[in-house]
């Protein structure tokens, strides 16, 4: 008889709710401090984040507690899993993989845990390849094996539109954040195995939006591949970004747009776009 594998995700990856319930994909959901308040972000609407961080209240990030993941696999094999793909934001940027196998260890059926080697739409679509084997009846070898490997290949273009918030959350030193506040020198980053590195550095923000695109269109050339606009704050330029990257890459299979998590815009702030190009 084939396996009935399900798969589980946290919350960075930022997947549309459609996509979700379409794939039928299990998200946990990271935890935010916002001054005394530890919230699930499922709770915690976008207006209210902004309005903490516009008036400097403390933020911080906390990974699900092992509880989150126990029941969320508990759920899956109430409805049939007899094992499950966990896949997760990478250690470096979260330690959500490590509450995850502490949950494993209690579940009823195996639990494989993936590092995705990022977050966002690269997580995002390491999932849904992921699920994608589970629903045509795969294994739960080839389903992992699926999913580390977009993982490992995609790329991620992030512009923000201050870098305050990421001097906040530790992500970058103060003397850089005041240099590109300063000289509206706008970096584009993006995530080397779970850093966050800077790939270039633009005057002004039309200029880095411009020099992202290009990168993106680069990196896509003569590949298979999905492709993500991701944003916080910001969904008209998303949809502008969506737009341009249609025209300038009609060749790729499935284009998404969407909200970044909550504890991933705590970190970049309003206005930030990124492009996940994801080969398969």
């Amino acid at each position: 008889m084939p396996s009935r594998v399900a798969v589980v995700t946290d919350s960075t990856a930022s997947l549309p709710a459609q996509l979700a319930e379409r794939f039928e994909i299990i998200t946990v959901p990271m935890q935010l401090q916002i001054g005394k308040d530890l919230i699930d972000e499922a709770y915690v609407p976008t207006e209210r984040l902004l309005a903490a961080m516009r008036a400097e209240v403390p933020i911080t990030t906390q990974p699900p507690a092992p509880d989150a993941f126990f029941w969320a696999y508990q759920d899956a094999w109430a409805k049939g899993a007899d094992t499950i793909v966990s896949v997760h934001v990478s250690p470096r940027l979260s330690p959500a993989a490590d509450s995850a196998k502490a949950a494993a260890v209690k579940s009823r059926v195996p639990v494989h845990i993936v590092d995705s080697h990022s977050s966002g739409m690269t997580l995002g679509f390491a999932a849904l390849a992921a699920a994608r084997i589970a629903q045509t009846g795969g294994n739960a070898q080839h389903a992992r094996g699926v999913a580390e490997q977009r993982g490992r290949n995609a790329k991620v273009l992030i512009y923000v539109d201050t870098l305050e918030y990421l001097r906040r959350g530790g992500r970058i030193s103060g003397a850089a954040a005041m240099v590109g506040n300063v000289l509206s020198v706008k970096p584009l980053l993006t995530v080397n195995d779970g850093q966050v590195e800077p790939f270039d550095k633009v005057l002004g923000a039309d200029r880095a939006i411009a020099k992202l695109i290009d990168r993106a269109v680069s990196i896509a050339d003569g590949k298979q591949i999905d492709i993500a606009v991701e944003h916080f704050a910001a969904e008209p330029k998303g949809r502008e970004l969506l737009t341009e990257l249609r025209k300038r890459i009609p060749h790729a299979r499935d284009f998404v747009l969407t909200q970044v998590s909550a504890a991933i815009g705590a970190n970049v702030g309003p206005g930030a776009l990124a492009v996940t190009v994801s080969p398969f």
